[in-house]
């Protein structure tokens, strides 16, 4: 693991611009990864920009405690959704971090009083102009997703039970979804027919229509489902089970579980290739003892064929356009593991804002 950067070297110039900690093996020559990802930094109320070829990283405040991120090709939108932070920098709910349990806001607690979260729009070719838009959705927002066209978004509204459709034009919710207990992490199907979407609390995935904007069917899949993932083929959706320390895969085309894959200990986001021979999954841990382990299933094989040692509460899960990287928000430890999918290892660390949290990859 690299060293945290000396005091000084970070510059905070309304933007702070910090050059990511580096190391590669001289053993042999790996590919170089270019493009941009972004976090969610939950606990510092900004979002990281890396530039992944140089290594630059801008930290950028928000008015929101962003738990999520999502980036919008062919619009160049980044979509971030949180709850509103006050003047005093805390989220309105009074704590300092929107989903501030000790899984990252994964479920828990039960239901109290919601408070309306934000959807926040941002213009990639000018990332430091501002919010284009502030868009309200429901309670305790999750996260959030857009479909092909770039036309609409989905926000998961954990203590509503809803997933909110909002047209981006318009800029306003144009239908809410009821889903099941908790919604958390969701993913559409790569036809765009339909939408999948983990349901914490009651141990379930909804699948949502796309046409009709309702839900169709609820999995019962385990304990604790956090995040879903598709195949490329659309084939199969992987559920992590983050109370089981385990992975459920779906058979979409029967839409029951086909079977279930030990993985590391609390698993949070997942994320399958372009290619459909992997799917990463980020091994949180707990507050007491964060994981710091990303988990690789073969897809043919059913079962882990690596353990990659990331940072401290691995986390969120994304992968480059061409499939040769994937990066890993490391909640604890305020870094984003960059893997190279060839030698299946960390390549480089880049430090970014207090607790990264979501995470979304820009091809250059």
């Amino acid at each position: 693991m690299s060293k945290k950067p000396a005091a000084g070297q970070t510059l905070m110039l309304g933007v702070a611009t910090a050059m990511a900690m580096s190391f590669a093996s001289p053993a042999r020559a790996e590919p170089v990864a270019s493009g941009f990802v972004y976090t969610a930094d939950e606990y510092g109320n900004t979002i990281s920009r890396i530039e992944v070829g140089t290594g630059k990283v801008e930290i950028l405040p928000v008015r929101i405690t962003p738990h999520n991120v999502q980036f919008v090709p062919g619009k160049n939108l980044l979509l971030a959704v949180g709850l509103p932070v006050s003047d005093g920098g805390e989220s309105s709910n009074g704590n300092d971090a929107a989903h501030g349990d000790n899984d990252g806001g994964h479920g828990g607690g039960g239901h109290g009083a919601a408070t309306a979260g934000e959807l926040v729009v941002l213009d990639t070719t000018n990332i430091t102009s501002g919010p284009k838009a502030s868009i309200v959705v429901g309670g305790h927002p999750a996260h959030v997703i857009a479909d092909a066209e770039g036309g609409l978004a989905y926000v998961t509204n954990s203590e509503d039970d809803t997933v909110s459709v909002i047209d981006l034009e318009q800029g306003r919710t144009v239908a809410a979804v009821a889903t099941g207990d908790y919604p958390h992490g969701l993913r559409m199907s790569p036809d765009g027919k339909s939408i999948y979407v983990a349901n914490v609390e009651d141990g379930t995935v909804s699948v949502i229509d796309t046409a009709s904007h309702s839900e169709t069917t609820r999995i019962k899949v385990g304990v604790a489902p956090v995040q879903v993932g598709f195949t490329p083929d659309g084939s199969r959706v992987y559920v992590s089970l983050r109370d089981e320390n385990k992975v459920a895969i779906i058979d979409t085309a029967t839409r029951q579980v086909a079977a279930r894959i030990d993985v590391g200990r609390s698993p949070i986001q997942v994320h399958a290739t372009p290619d459909g021979r992997f799917v990463y999954v980020a091994n949180q841990g707990t507050e007491e003892e964060p994981d710091d382990t990303v988990s690789v299933i073969d897809v043919a094989g059913g079962n882990v064929v690596k353990t990659i040692q990331t940072g401290a509460g691995a986390h969120g899960v994304t992968v480059s356009d061409d499939g040769a990287f994937v990066f890993v928000t490391n909640i604890v430890e305020g870094t984003v593991s960059e893997i190279s999918v060839e030698s299946q290892s960390v390549v480089r660390t880049h430090r970014v804002g207090k607790g990264p949290n979501g995470i979304t990859y820009q091809a250059r």
